[in-house]
């Protein structure tokens, strides 16, 4: 996803270029995707999301963004949040992901709570 926010049309090669990863290791990479439903190719190689891909792109960019946010509002320079969100959040359980959202969820409304008490204590 990020990637296509980049590019309007991908192949392979981009893949590569953008990860960092060997030609075949893409190859074999794009080789099960394919199979599996992920994605199509067309004729010049480029690829396209099917909706399962789609889903699952949508789901780890959603990790991705409120990790590097999260990370960047711990301190953490926006360039290593980015590729500290990039490793987490493939492994992180499902779990695990949505008690760090419930816990932000929580924080963000206390916080909330606390500037409307300090706004009602001011005369």
């Amino acid at each position: 996803m990020v990637l296509g926010q980049k590019k309007p049309m991908i192949r392979s090669i981009d893949v590569v270029n953008e990860m960092g990863f060997s030609k075949p290791s893409v190859s074999i990479a794009m080789k099960n995707l394919r199979e599996n439903g992920y994605i199509s190719m067309d004729r010049e190689g480029y690829i396209r999301l099917e909706p399962p891909g789609r889903e699952i792109a949508e789901m780890i960019y959603e990790r991705h963004i409120f990790l590097a946010d999260m990370l960047v509002s711990l301190g953490v320079d926006r360039e290593t949040a980015l590729e500290d969100a990039c490793r987490i959040e493939h492994v992180i359980s499902p779990e695990s992901f949505e008690a760090m959202k419930r816990h932000i969820r929580e924080q963000r409304k206390k916080a909330g709570n606390r500037g409307q008490e300090n706004q009602e204590r001011q005369p």
